[in-house]
Protein backbone atom coordinates (compact mmCIF):
# COMPACT_ATOMS: atom_id res chain seq x y z
CA UNK A 1 0.00 0.00 0.00
CA UNK A 2 2.03 3.26 -1.26
CA UNK A 3 1.84 6.42 1.23
CA UNK A 4 3.51 8.98 2.03
CA UNK A 5 5.57 9.45 5.19
CA UNK A 6 2.65 10.15 7.98
CA UNK A 7 -0.27 9.22 9.17
CA UNK A 8 -3.23 9.96 11.86
CA UNK A 9 -4.90 7.55 13.91
CA UNK A 10 -8.45 8.96 15.05
CA UNK A 11 -11.28 8.53 17.29
CA UNK A 12 -13.69 8.07 13.74
CA UNK A 13 -16.24 6.84 12.16
CA UNK A 14 -16.06 6.14 8.55
CA UNK A 15 -19.31 5.67 6.03
CA UNK A 16 -20.45 5.43 2.64
CA UNK A 17 -23.01 8.23 1.64
CA UNK A 18 -24.62 7.54 -1.81
CA UNK A 19 -27.83 10.27 -3.02
CA UNK A 20 -30.37 8.86 -5.61
CA UNK A 21 -27.86 10.39 -8.34
CA UNK A 22 -25.51 7.33 -7.85
CA UNK A 23 -21.89 8.64 -6.59
CA UNK A 24 -20.92 7.68 -3.44
CA UNK A 25 -19.18 9.94 -0.76
CA UNK A 26 -17.08 8.65 1.90
CA UNK A 27 -17.17 10.61 5.36
CA UNK A 28 -15.38 10.71 8.60
CA UNK A 29 -16.69 11.95 11.29
CA UNK A 30 -15.23 12.75 15.19
CA UNK A 31 -17.62 12.33 17.97
CA UNK A 32 -16.91 11.95 21.48
CA UNK A 33 -18.24 8.78 23.38
CA UNK A 34 -22.23 8.53 23.59
CA UNK A 35 -22.93 11.50 21.07
CA UNK A 36 -24.34 9.59 18.50
CA UNK A 37 -21.37 7.76 16.59
CA UNK A 38 -23.12 4.22 16.46
CA UNK A 39 -25.98 6.05 15.39
CA UNK A 40 -24.56 7.47 12.23
CA UNK A 41 -22.21 4.95 11.14
CA UNK A 42 -25.20 2.63 11.34
CA UNK A 43 -27.95 5.65 9.90
CA UNK A 44 -30.77 4.31 8.15
CA UNK A 45 -31.76 7.41 6.15
CA UNK A 46 -35.28 9.18 6.46
CA UNK A 47 -35.04 10.47 2.87
CA UNK A 48 -35.97 7.94 -0.12
CA UNK A 49 -33.28 6.97 -2.36
CA UNK A 50 -30.33 7.42 -0.09
CA UNK A 51 -27.79 5.02 1.17
CA UNK A 52 -25.94 5.04 4.20
CA UNK A 53 -23.11 2.27 4.31
CA UNK A 54 -21.12 1.37 7.54
CA UNK A 55 -17.38 1.11 7.16
CA UNK A 56 -16.49 1.82 10.66
CA UNK A 57 -17.73 3.19 13.82
CA UNK A 58 -14.47 3.93 15.73
CA UNK A 59 -11.21 4.19 14.89
CA UNK A 60 -9.70 5.78 11.55
CA UNK A 61 -5.77 5.28 10.12
CA UNK A 62 -5.67 8.57 7.59
CA UNK A 63 -2.88 9.56 5.41
CA UNK A 64 -2.49 10.81 2.29
CA UNK A 65 -1.98 8.54 -1.00
CA UNK A 66 0.51 8.47 -3.71
CA UNK A 67 -3.05 9.86 -5.66
CA UNK A 68 -2.33 13.14 -3.67
CA UNK A 69 -6.15 12.00 -1.81
CA UNK A 70 -6.80 11.65 1.71
CA UNK A 71 -7.16 8.05 2.63
CA UNK A 72 -8.47 6.46 5.67
CA UNK A 73 -9.19 2.44 6.59
CA UNK A 74 -11.25 0.66 9.41
CA UNK A 75 -8.62 -1.20 11.73
CA UNK A 76 -10.94 -2.67 13.83
CA UNK A 77 -12.51 -6.08 13.17
CA UNK A 78 -15.97 -5.39 14.93
CA UNK A 79 -18.02 -2.84 16.93
CA UNK A 80 -17.96 -1.46 20.52
CA UNK A 81 -20.83 0.43 21.58
CA UNK A 82 -23.20 1.69 24.34
CA UNK A 83 -26.19 -0.46 25.14
CA UNK A 84 -28.49 2.45 26.34
CA UNK A 85 -30.33 4.23 24.22
CA UNK A 86 -29.95 1.75 21.07
CA UNK A 87 -32.72 0.31 20.22
CA UNK A 88 -35.40 -0.29 16.79
CA UNK A 89 -36.39 3.31 17.17
CA UNK A 90 -32.99 4.97 17.33
CA UNK A 91 -30.08 2.27 15.58
CA UNK A 92 -32.32 -0.69 14.19
CA UNK A 93 -29.00 -1.68 11.88
CA UNK A 94 -26.83 -1.87 15.00
CA UNK A 95 -29.94 -4.26 16.98
CA UNK A 96 -30.32 -6.49 14.33
CA UNK A 97 -25.93 -7.04 14.07
CA UNK A 98 -26.54 -7.87 17.29
CA UNK A 99 -28.74 -11.03 17.10
CA UNK A 100 -25.97 -13.56 17.67
CA UNK A 101 -21.76 -14.01 18.23
CA UNK A 102 -21.97 -11.22 20.86
CA UNK A 103 -19.88 -10.34 24.07
CA UNK A 104 -22.13 -7.60 26.23
CA UNK A 105 -20.97 -5.82 29.66
CA UNK A 106 -23.05 -4.53 32.35
CA UNK A 107 -26.23 -5.01 30.71
CA UNK A 108 -29.05 -6.81 32.47
CA UNK A 109 -30.28 -10.43 31.64
CA UNK A 110 -34.02 -11.57 31.38
CA UNK A 111 -35.47 -14.79 32.89
CA UNK A 112 -34.99 -16.64 29.91
CA UNK A 113 -31.09 -15.61 29.60
CA UNK A 114 -31.41 -12.98 27.07
CA UNK A 115 -30.26 -9.43 27.73
CA UNK A 116 -31.95 -6.18 28.06
CA UNK A 117 -31.43 -2.33 28.26
CA UNK A 118 -32.92 1.12 28.94
CA UNK A 119 -33.95 2.12 25.38
CA UNK A 120 -34.07 -1.30 23.94
CA UNK A 121 -37.68 -2.13 23.86
CA UNK A 122 -40.73 1.20 24.49
CA UNK A 123 -41.87 -1.57 27.30
CA UNK A 124 -39.79 -2.22 30.31
CA UNK A 125 -39.84 -6.07 31.27
CA UNK A 126 -41.85 -7.20 34.15
CA UNK A 127 -38.50 -9.03 35.85
CA UNK A 128 -34.89 -8.62 35.08
CA UNK A 129 -31.61 -9.15 37.09
CA UNK A 130 -30.00 -5.82 36.94
CA UNK A 131 -26.18 -5.63 35.53
CA UNK A 132 -25.16 -5.81 39.62
CA UNK A 133 -26.54 -9.55 39.71
CA UNK A 134 -29.65 -8.25 42.20
CA UNK A 135 -33.60 -8.98 41.30
CA UNK A 136 -34.93 -6.02 39.01
CA UNK A 137 -38.88 -4.39 38.01
CA UNK A 138 -39.77 -1.38 36.72
CA UNK A 139 -40.24 0.49 40.19
CA UNK A 140 -36.93 -0.87 41.14
CA UNK A 141 -36.25 3.03 41.03
CA UNK A 142 -32.86 2.38 39.62
CA UNK A 143 -31.38 1.45 35.95
CA UNK A 144 -31.44 -2.48 34.92
CA UNK A 145 -28.16 -1.68 32.75
CA UNK A 146 -25.39 0.05 33.73
CA UNK A 147 -25.36 3.85 31.80
CA UNK A 148 -22.24 2.82 30.05
CA UNK A 149 -23.41 -0.87 29.39
CA UNK A 150 -21.82 -1.90 26.13
CA UNK A 151 -22.12 -4.49 23.00
CA UNK A 152 -19.30 -5.60 21.24
CA UNK A 153 -20.05 -7.77 17.48
CA UNK A 154 -18.05 -8.49 14.87
CA UNK A 155 -18.34 -5.82 11.49
CA UNK A 156 -19.25 -8.70 9.51
CA UNK A 157 -22.67 -9.31 11.29
CA UNK A 158 -23.64 -5.70 10.31
CA UNK A 159 -26.36 -5.45 7.90
CA UNK A 160 -25.01 -1.97 6.39
CA UNK A 161 -21.41 -2.89 5.79
CA UNK A 162 -20.21 -1.63 2.73
CA UNK A 163 -17.94 -3.85 0.33
CA UNK A 164 -14.77 -1.65 0.80
CA UNK A 165 -15.05 -1.39 4.54
CA UNK A 166 -11.52 -3.21 4.65
CA UNK A 167 -9.74 -2.70 1.58
CA UNK A 168 -6.07 -2.24 2.53
CA UNK A 169 -5.84 0.97 0.09
CA UNK A 170 -8.56 2.80 2.31
CA UNK A 171 -11.26 5.16 0.81
CA UNK A 172 -10.85 8.60 -0.23
CA UNK A 173 -12.46 11.34 2.15
CA UNK A 174 -14.45 13.44 0.64
CA UNK A 175 -15.41 15.13 3.83
CA UNK A 176 -14.72 15.00 7.46
CA UNK A 177 -16.79 16.35 10.46
CA UNK A 178 -16.30 17.14 13.62
CA UNK A 179 -19.76 17.23 16.40
CA UNK A 180 -20.53 17.17 20.12
CA UNK A 181 -22.97 17.42 22.29
CA UNK A 182 -23.76 20.98 23.08
CA UNK A 183 -27.35 22.19 24.18
CA UNK A 184 -27.11 25.72 22.91
CA UNK A 185 -24.35 27.82 21.15
CA UNK A 186 -23.48 25.49 18.38
CA UNK A 187 -25.59 25.32 15.81
CA UNK A 188 -27.08 22.04 13.93
CA UNK A 189 -24.42 22.25 11.09
CA UNK A 190 -21.61 24.73 9.80
CA UNK A 191 -18.62 24.46 7.63
CA UNK A 192 -15.48 25.60 7.63
CA UNK A 193 -14.11 27.86 5.81
CA UNK A 194 -10.71 26.51 4.84
CA UNK A 195 -8.52 23.69 6.70
CA UNK A 196 -6.92 25.22 9.19
CA UNK A 197 -10.21 26.41 9.98
CA UNK A 198 -11.32 23.15 10.18
CA UNK A 199 -8.40 22.02 12.42
CA UNK A 200 -9.26 24.84 14.54
CA UNK A 201 -13.20 23.15 14.61
CA UNK A 202 -11.64 20.16 15.75
CA UNK A 203 -9.02 21.30 18.44
CA UNK A 204 -11.78 23.27 19.83
CA UNK A 205 -14.70 20.66 20.10
CA UNK A 206 -16.52 20.76 23.33
CA UNK A 207 -19.07 18.32 24.81
CA UNK A 208 -21.42 18.41 27.58
CA UNK A 209 -20.27 15.10 29.78
CA UNK A 210 -22.31 11.45 29.54
CA UNK A 211 -21.42 8.51 31.63
CA UNK A 212 -19.57 7.14 29.16
CA UNK A 213 -16.51 9.22 30.30
CA UNK A 214 -15.39 10.10 33.15
CA UNK A 215 -16.02 13.35 34.66
CA UNK A 216 -19.07 15.22 36.25
CA UNK A 217 -22.39 14.76 33.84
CA UNK A 218 -23.57 17.94 32.34
CA UNK A 219 -20.44 19.60 32.63
CA UNK A 220 -19.16 20.85 29.56
CA UNK A 221 -15.35 19.94 28.62
CA UNK A 222 -13.37 20.14 25.65
CA UNK A 223 -12.62 17.25 23.96
CA UNK A 224 -10.47 17.73 20.78
CA UNK A 225 -10.74 15.50 17.84
CA UNK A 226 -12.75 13.24 20.34
CA UNK A 227 -9.29 11.96 20.99
CA UNK A 228 -8.67 13.67 24.52
CA UNK A 229 -8.47 10.06 26.18
CA UNK A 230 -6.66 8.63 23.70
CA UNK A 231 -4.01 10.80 22.54
CA UNK A 232 -0.30 9.55 23.03
CA UNK A 233 1.59 12.51 22.42
CA UNK A 234 1.63 16.23 23.16
CA UNK A 235 -2.42 17.14 21.95
CA UNK A 236 -0.32 20.77 20.77
CA UNK A 237 2.09 18.59 18.95
CA UNK A 238 -1.61 16.60 17.25
CA UNK A 239 -2.54 19.69 16.45
CA UNK A 240 0.60 20.15 14.35
CA UNK A 241 0.47 17.07 12.51
CA UNK A 242 -3.06 18.02 11.60
CA UNK A 243 -2.56 21.52 10.27
CA UNK A 244 1.00 19.95 8.34
CA UNK A 245 -1.50 17.47 6.62
CA UNK A 246 -3.53 20.55 4.94
CA UNK A 247 -0.34 21.78 3.76
CA UNK A 248 0.24 18.60 1.94
CA UNK A 249 -3.26 17.94 0.97
CA UNK A 250 -3.31 21.72 -0.92
CA UNK A 251 -0.31 20.80 -3.06
CA UNK A 252 -2.58 18.60 -5.09
CA UNK A 253 -5.54 20.85 -4.79
CA UNK A 254 -7.43 18.46 -2.74
CA UNK A 255 -8.54 19.21 0.36
CA UNK A 256 -11.90 17.28 2.07
CA UNK A 257 -14.26 19.89 3.08
CA UNK A 258 -14.84 19.72 6.86
CA UNK A 259 -18.35 20.52 8.86
CA UNK A 260 -19.34 20.73 12.47
CA UNK A 261 -22.47 19.64 13.54
CA UNK A 262 -24.63 19.37 16.51
CA UNK A 263 -27.52 17.07 16.76
CA UNK A 264 -28.22 17.93 20.64
CA UNK A 265 -29.35 21.52 20.81
CA UNK A 266 -32.01 22.11 22.94
CA UNK A 267 -35.30 24.81 23.02
CA UNK A 268 -36.14 26.82 26.37
CA UNK A 269 -38.44 23.94 27.28
CA UNK A 270 -35.38 21.70 27.56
CA UNK A 271 -36.55 19.35 24.79
CA UNK A 272 -34.34 18.94 21.72
CA UNK A 273 -35.00 20.96 18.69
CA UNK A 274 -34.02 18.29 16.15
CA UNK A 275 -35.34 15.11 15.60
CA UNK A 276 -32.01 12.86 14.84
CA UNK A 277 -31.06 9.88 14.15
CA UNK A 278 -32.20 8.92 10.41
CA UNK A 279 -33.46 12.24 10.01
CA UNK A 280 -29.51 13.34 10.03
CA UNK A 281 -29.78 12.49 6.74
CA UNK A 282 -30.55 15.78 5.79
CA UNK A 283 -27.82 17.18 7.43
CA UNK A 284 -25.66 14.70 5.07
CA UNK A 285 -27.63 15.82 1.96
CA UNK A 286 -26.83 19.24 2.46
CA UNK A 287 -23.23 18.58 2.58
CA UNK A 288 -22.96 16.61 -0.25
CA UNK A 289 -24.90 19.04 -2.20
CA UNK A 290 -22.07 21.00 -1.11
CA UNK A 291 -19.17 18.58 -2.24
CA UNK A 292 -21.09 19.10 -5.90
CA UNK A 293 -21.72 22.62 -5.65
CA UNK A 294 -25.46 22.69 -5.39
CA UNK A 295 -26.40 23.73 -2.04
CA UNK A 296 -26.02 27.49 -1.18
CA UNK A 297 -24.27 28.90 2.12
CA UNK A 298 -24.66 32.11 4.27
CA UNK A 299 -21.59 33.45 5.88
CA UNK A 300 -21.55 33.74 9.98
CA UNK A 301 -18.93 34.39 12.25
CA UNK A 302 -18.13 30.92 12.55
CA UNK A 303 -18.35 29.61 9.10
CA UNK A 304 -20.73 28.27 6.65
CA UNK A 305 -24.47 27.62 7.17
CA UNK A 306 -27.28 26.40 4.77
CA UNK A 307 -29.03 29.15 3.14
CA UNK A 308 -32.76 29.71 3.13
CA UNK A 309 -34.18 26.55 1.74
CA UNK A 310 -30.93 24.50 1.33
CA UNK A 311 -31.82 22.02 4.41
CA UNK A 312 -34.81 19.64 3.17
CA UNK A 313 -37.35 19.75 6.18
CA UNK A 314 -39.61 18.66 4.31
CA UNK A 315 -42.38 16.38 6.12
CA UNK A 316 -40.53 17.07 9.60
CA UNK A 317 -42.89 18.39 11.95
CA UNK A 318 -40.28 21.22 12.54
CA UNK A 319 -41.74 24.76 13.79
CA UNK A 320 -39.80 27.89 11.86
CA UNK A 321 -38.99 29.13 15.56
CA UNK A 322 -37.27 25.44 16.19
CA UNK A 323 -35.34 25.98 13.05
CA UNK A 324 -34.19 29.31 13.29
CA UNK A 325 -32.88 28.31 16.90
CA UNK A 326 -31.25 25.73 15.34
CA UNK A 327 -28.75 27.61 13.56
CA UNK A 328 -29.22 31.05 15.47
CA UNK A 329 -25.21 32.26 16.50
CA UNK A 330 -25.30 34.68 19.28
CA UNK A 331 -22.41 36.93 18.91
CA UNK A 332 -22.35 37.74 22.75
CA UNK A 333 -22.24 34.02 23.44
CA UNK A 334 -19.56 33.11 21.42
CA UNK A 335 -17.33 35.90 22.99
CA UNK A 336 -17.82 33.85 26.33
CA UNK A 337 -16.87 30.69 24.18
CA UNK A 338 -14.00 32.38 22.91
CA UNK A 339 -12.62 33.00 26.13
CA UNK A 340 -13.35 29.57 26.85
CA UNK A 341 -11.40 28.64 23.72
CA UNK A 342 -8.65 31.01 24.58
CA UNK A 343 -8.27 29.64 28.48
CA UNK A 344 -8.31 26.13 27.00
CA UNK A 345 -5.43 27.06 24.18
CA UNK A 346 -3.09 28.32 27.22
CA UNK A 347 -2.84 25.12 28.54
CA UNK A 348 -0.31 24.03 26.04
CA UNK A 349 2.05 27.13 26.21
CA UNK A 350 4.43 27.89 23.37
CA UNK A 351 3.92 24.54 21.75
CA UNK A 352 0.23 25.38 20.56
CA UNK A 353 0.57 25.75 16.60
CA UNK A 354 0.10 30.02 15.98
CA UNK A 355 -2.43 29.07 13.41
CA UNK A 356 -4.84 28.10 16.03
CA UNK A 357 -3.92 31.28 17.83
CA UNK A 358 -4.45 33.36 14.40
CA UNK A 359 -8.12 31.39 13.77
CA UNK A 360 -9.05 32.43 17.05
CA UNK A 361 -7.98 36.07 16.96
CA UNK A 362 -9.96 36.05 13.39
CA UNK A 363 -13.51 34.49 15.27
CA UNK A 364 -13.15 37.43 17.59
CA UNK A 365 -12.56 39.95 14.80
CA UNK A 366 -16.12 38.42 13.44
CA UNK A 367 -17.77 38.26 16.55
CA UNK A 368 -16.93 41.96 16.74
CA UNK A 369 -18.04 42.82 13.20
CA UNK A 370 -21.11 41.04 13.64
CA UNK A 371 -22.36 43.28 16.79
CA UNK A 372 -21.42 46.80 15.20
Amino acid sequence: MAREEGWLAEHMLLIKVTPPSGKSYHLAAAFPSACGKTNMAMMTPSLPGWKVETIGDDIAWLWIGADGRLRAINPEAGFFGVAPGTGMRTNPTAVDALWGNTIFTNVARTDDGDVWWEGLTDEKPARLTDWRGDAWTPDSGRPAAHPNSRFTVSARQCPSIAEDWDDPEGVVIDAIIFGGRRASNVPLVVEARDWDHGVFMGATIASEQTAAAEGTVGELRRDPFAMLPFAGYNMADYFAHWLDFGRRLRRSARVPRVFQVNWFRKGADGSFLWPGFGENARVLEWMVGRLEGQHGAVDSPIGSLPGEGALNVDGLELDEAALTELFRVDPAAFEDEADDIEAFFATFGDRLPVELTRQLALLRDRLAAAQQ
